[in-house]
């Protein structure tokens, strides 16, 4: 009787063990990911900068690109900047909606 109990116990420790090995491992995949992402991100705001038609709700950013290019699009609505300075957007009916 003694012999199967401490079979069992050993059998219990060992899938413990097991199992904190198996969750370790999944843990650093997910960190690996995260990490091979962070290169793709710092070019997507590099291509953000330089192209004022992708969405952005960086506001600095935004307000360079009207500078630069005179349009921009913010949070889903794109925003341009007349002649005279003055920042406007299209509504739905195509009339222009000063800020």
């Amino acid at each position: 009787m003694e012999i199967i109990l401490l079979l069992l116990f050993i059998l219990i420790v060992f899938l413990i063990l097991l199992s904190l090995l198996f969750f370790n491992q999944k843990g650093y995949q997910k960190t690996e990911k995260k990490t091979k992402s962070f290169a793709t991100f710092n070019a997507y705001l590099k291509e953000q900068e330089f192209n004022p038609d992708i969405n952005t709700d960086n506001w600095d950013l935004h307000k360079s690109r009207l500078e630069k290019y005179r349009r921009s699009q913010y949070k889903g609505l794109t925003f341009f900047k007349s002649s005279e300075d003055k920042i406007y957007y299209l509504s739905e009916k195509g009339t222009k909606v000063y800020c």
